[in-house]
């Protein structure tokens, strides 16, 4: 488009109409290159919320002129310009309509990287607003539409760590590096100050694209580069600095394995097991068992236990009853075998379970590995078995994401009437953690469902376009064996989060929750983050989503009640916000999401 068009200035023809100043025709490039190598820019002259009304009129109809040849000629995005002002009304209006009759073009809206300094009180920095306050705003005009996304400027100086944290939980899909943002090396070319190298690395982690803008200011490494070329074609002026993003990117650590294998869980929201009502499938059974970590550590558990049950001069005489409930295919009943091998202790085991599909694969299982004279096979429902000796060692996996979100609480508390009074239950105790989150991308899906239910229901998710805003919190803790008849398994917590002062005012779209658990002593295995057992895969975070998103101001507290909630049939989670804002109560009574006993 032409810079100095103005509708309002174009001469119609005799026959009322004007021909738009486009650059070049749609033939230019084919059809599946426009659609797969270019963002279109919109206008940068353009204030939809100006003052003066001619403006105003000219900048809205140039943005829709302009996104209507974007539609026509099938761009994927565009780029719209940072608004002008403190107020982006009309803007976020002529935005919302477009998007509402939108094909599938994502708009991003520029907006520059800044917040201001809390600590400085000069008149600069008072004049500066916080950028993610206009990004909220618009945000909040355009009901949270998924089309909508950010490109951050980012300039020479950067705001706190926590500051940047808050952004990779919002739809970020680009960063615009100027170019006054380098600095110049021993050998003149460009560079980047550690901040702003590892704030790269987190865009590139988070598959935010870079854009390098602005004119070179690093005239030698361009001249250099041209010489180095050995070719007479002149080389782009900003190539210096693109390939100096390409060194960074190449210096990265390659992902690890684990890593690797999750790549197609990030962000994907998946409905949490429902090992009781539901048997569980081949494919299941076969993901968890790939998890040698996890085992490992069962393993540890067990051979503790062992060595605490039996002194080493009764080895040779005394076995030890070792129950394994919910066996699965057998992974735990190696771990335990495997364990008994390695202390010399004698183990009688007996494997429970109530899958007659796995418990075909555990015979087979007993068969081949020769374990007849140890193992005995009882497919039944732990609750509803009558054992016909007492164990010393209960050995269980029946943890969810939350801990006691797949009911290991009601199946141990039944199985706890088989152990014998001094046994020794695996895990002996785990609790379940929670943290606030921006979440923008895990909050569209959820409400892209256009229903009650979903924004009501707990989902499984290797949570990664996260933000956390706040360290996480213990919430429900369970002990086994129980020490008494009359502990019961609803809870109650009433949770207070505190915003950092230094991260600014943030969008708190639900809570992703973890556990913690004591296998046995100093043995235990985890996902809450600052305790995870590395390398182990067999759990990802739950999300628990907010049916209307709260904005938190920094410094700020966050009030949070979380209910375990126990039903003849099921049990189920409510949890609401108190403050700053009151939330609704979510999954009253269980109507929307529960766990079937």
């Amino acid at each position: 488009m032409d810079h100095s068009y103005r509708p309002s200035l174009v001469q119609k023809d005799a026959l009322g109409s004007g021909v738009l100043p486009f650059a070049g025709s749609d033939l230019v490039l084919s059809p599946s290159q426009w659609s797969s190598h270019v963002v279109g820019k919109i206008s940068s002259w353009i204030d939809l919320d100006s003052e003066d009304e001619t403006l105003r009129i000219d900048s809205e109809t140039t943005l829709k002129q302009e996104i209507a040849w974007a539609s026509h000629l099938s761009l994927q995005a565009c780029l719209l310009p940072a608004p002008k002002g403190t107020s982006c009304a009309n803007y976020a209006r002529c935005v919302n309509q477009i998007l509402q009759g939108s094909n599938n073009m994502q708009l991003w809206l520029r907006v520059p990287l800044v917040k201001p300094d809390d600590d400085s009180m000069d008149a600069k920095s008072v004049a500066l607003v916080d950028s993610w306050e206009t990004w909220n705003s618009f945000r909040l005009l355009c009901e949270h539409h998924s089309q909508l996304s950010v490109a951050l400027d980012i300039l020479s100086t950067l705001p706190s760590p926590n500051s940047l944290g808050r952004w990779f939980g919002e739809p970020v899909r680009a960063a615009i590096l100027h170019t006054d943002c380098f600095l110049t090396n021993s050998h003149g070319c460009p560079c980047l100050s550690k901040r702003h190298q590892s704030l790269i690395t987190g865009f590139f982690n988070h598959s935010i694209q870079i854009i390098v803008s602005g004119n070179s200011v690093h005239p030698k490494a361009s001249v250099d580069a041209n010489d180095n070329s050995g070719t007479n074609s002149q080389r782009h002026p900003l190539r210096p600095y693109l390939d100096y993003i390409g060194y960074l990117y190449q210096r990265m650590d390659p992902l690890p394995e684990q890593e690797r294998f999750e790549l197609g869980y990030r962000d994907f929201l998946q409905s949490p097991l429902q090992p009781l009502m539901d048997n569980l499938e081949a494919q299941t059974y076969e993901t968890f068992e790939r998890d040698a970590v996890k085992y490992i550590q069962y393993q540890r558990a067990v051979s503790k236990a062992l060595l605490d049950r039996v002194p080493d001069e009764e080895a040779s005489v005394k076995t030890i009853v070792l129950m394994v409930v919910g066996a699965g295919r057998g992974p735990l009943v190696r771990a335990s075998l495997q364990a008994a091998e390695e202390t010399g202790r004698k183990l009688k085991v007996y494997a429970v379970e109530k899958n007659p599909n796995a418990v075909v694969t555990l015979h087979a299982l007993v068969k081949l590995e020769g374990w007849e004279d140890t193992v005995t096979i009882v497919s039944s429902d732990m609750r509803h078995w009558s054992a016909p000796e007492k164990a010393d060692i209960l050995v269980s996996e029946l943890l969810g994401s939350f801990g006691d979100n797949e009911l290991s609480p009601e199946c141990l508390d039944g199985a706890q009437r088989f152990l014998k009074q001094d046994g020794i239950s695996i895990p002996s105790s785990y609790t379940s953690f929670l943290q606030p989150v921006t979440a923008s991308k895990l909050y569209n899906d959820v409400k892209a469902h256009k229903d009650l239910v979903h924004f009501e229901t707990a989902y499984v998710v290797k949570m990664h376009n996260v933000a956390k805003l706040a360290p996480t919190q213990p919430v429900f803790t369970f002990t086994h064996p129980k020490h008494s008849d009359k502990e019961i398994n609803q809870r109650y917590k009433k949770l207070n989060f505190i915003i950092p002062n230094d991260t600014g005012s943030a969008m708190v779209h639900g809570f992703a929750g973890y556990f913690d658990a004591t296998l046995y002593k100093d043995v235990h295995l985890g996902i809450e983050p600052s305790t995870a057992t590395p390398n182990m895969f067999s759990w990802f975070a739950i999300f628990f989503p907010l049916r209307t998103p709260i904005c938190v101001d920094p410094g700020s507290t966050l009030e949070v009640h979380f209910w375990r909630c126990c039903g003849s049939t099921k049990v189920w989670y409510e949890w609401c916000v108190a403050s700053p804002a009151s939330s609704p109560m979510h999954n009253s009574n269980g109507r929307s999401y529960w766990v079937g006993l």
